[in-house]
């Protein structure tokens, strides 16, 4: 998806625009297929992206489905045989919950696509192994939300603290004042903010 509008935005911004001027334009690509995204973001917690990359290929060869994975391949499948693929068991479970969940309220992108964004996060998080920290990423990176802020990740609150000149780390209830000058395109700062941490020498 072509980020122009928040781009040519934030160029403008007082505290953002030398960064946006030399750093990378963001990069998100919209997915097709939300299970499989966010299967895909609970399989990847707290792991390598090698090691999670062999265990989800594992899965999706168990289950007979990836880019196609659809509710009822997950659940034809026991926590058990899920584990035997590399998944521990409370990730197991948590797949479970997903598969189910999208199976009983029918979640399919048109539907994500009519729920605002507070909406669509409550429904989310209803689902039990789905966190905070996932929604994010998974509304930013999947569905390519363009006002999304993940207060909680560390990597963006570093990129804040560069950013607005901050002598200690913002805490995650100071954030959103942080970013409110960003308004409607978050989703493009919190990209610049991981940007700005990886720059020499910051």
């Amino acid at each position: 998806m072509a980020f122009e509008e928040a781009i040519a935005f934030l160029r403008e911004d007082t505290v953002l625009g030398h960064y946006v001027e030399r750093l990378p334009e963001p990069d998100f690509e919209r997915t097709e297929n939300p299970l499989r995204s966010l299967v895909r973001a609970i399989v990847y917690q707290q792991l390598s992206g090698k090691a999670a990359g062999t265990i989800y290929g594992r899965m999706a060869t168990l289950i007979g489905a990836d880019e196609q994975m659809e509710p009822s391949h997950l659940l034809a499948v026991s926590a058990e045989d899920l584990r035997g693929a590399g998944l521990s068991q409370s990730k197991a479970a948590y797949l479970h919950n997903i598969a189910r969940h999208f199976e009983e309220h029918q979640l399919t992108l048109e539907h994500m696509d009519a729920l605002p964004d507070e909406v669509l996060r409550a429904e989310l998080v209803g689902i039990k192994g789905v966190g905070q920290w996932t929604v994010d990423m998974f509304m930013m990176f999947a569905l390519v939300r363009p006002d999304i802020w993940p207060a909680g990740d560390l990597g963006v609150q570093k990129g804040a603290q560069i950013a607005h000149g901050l002598t200690s780390l913002p805490k995650p209830k100071e954030m959103p004042a942080l970013a409110e000058t960003w308004r409607p395109y978050r989703s493009a700062a919190a990209w610049y903010m991981w940007r700005i941490v990886e720059e020499p020498g910051t």
